[in-house]
């Protein structure tokens, strides 16, 4: 016999609805059903977010590295710039004014030779500039101060076979002492180019290159060389 309604003695029907729970295993309520497939969106869209994040970030920090780099160059002070070292063929301060020479006349055939050797004379020798002369320009020059002077046409000196002589640049050269100076005058040549080394410049025949060449360049040969001189 089916039971009575506390309350109203009237019998309870079957199927009434109840308010206990769901059972293990009944199907989802369509709230849930349809709540099930957002919440996976939520989590993809996480995931992707998280994983751009991070891409942006492995782009981010060397970008901001270089450009760091970059304006700490630019703000950094360049070095200051090495002062160039004083040349070695710098020239000498000397005077200007013109050096005394004596200008004895020449025939015409010295007076042609030694007009093309001052025009083949250097405007420098080492570091002694070129300086005017008071006579004579076509056959004399000087350099420096004191002055070395160059002066071609005068009387080749008579040497001793035994004198010590020299050859600087294929040109043969006597050399005479005096106080104040070393005389060194050429041997071998058509005419004699005499060149005067003050005391105050070491070393006479080093002087001798770049006028060795001169000669070589617009002096003729002439006669035998001193043993000196040859071999």
């Amino acid at each position: 016999m089916p039971a009575a309604d506390a309350e109203t003695g009237a019998p309870a029907t079957a199927g009434a609805e109840t308010d206990a729970p769901a059972t293990a295993g009944a199907p989802a309520t369509a709230d849930q059903a349809a709540g099930a497939p957002a919440a996976g969106r939520r989590a993809g869209w996480d995931r992707s977010t998280r994983r751009a994040a991070v891409l942006a970030t492995l782009v981010a920090v060397p970008v901001t590295v270089a450009v760091a780099g970059f304006t700490f160059a630019r703000l950094s002070p360049e070095p200051p710039a090495a002062a160039p070292s004083p040349s070695p063929t710098s020239l000498r301060p000397q005077s200007g004014a013109p050096v005394e020479m004596a200008a004895p006349v020449l025939a015409e055939r010295p007076g042609v030779v030694c007009r093309a050797l001052v025009s083949q004379l250097p405007a420098t020798v080492r570091e002694l500039a070129q300086r005017p002369v008071t006579a004579g320009a076509e056959q004399n020059a000087a350099y420096g101060d004191p002055a070395l002077t160059v002066a071609c046409g005068g009387p080749e000196p008579t040497v001793e076979a035994t004198a010590d002589v020299w050859t600087v640049n294929r040109v043969c050269w006597y050399a005479a002492e005096r106080p104040d100076a070393t005389v060194l005058t050429t041997l071998d040549r058509e005419t004699a180019v005499t060149v005067t080394v003050p005391r105050a410049y070491e070393g006479p025949l080093q002087w001798l290159t770049p006028l060795s060449d001169a000669v070589v360049a617009s002096v003729p040969s002439g006669g035998d060389s001193p043993a000196g001189c040859r071999g």
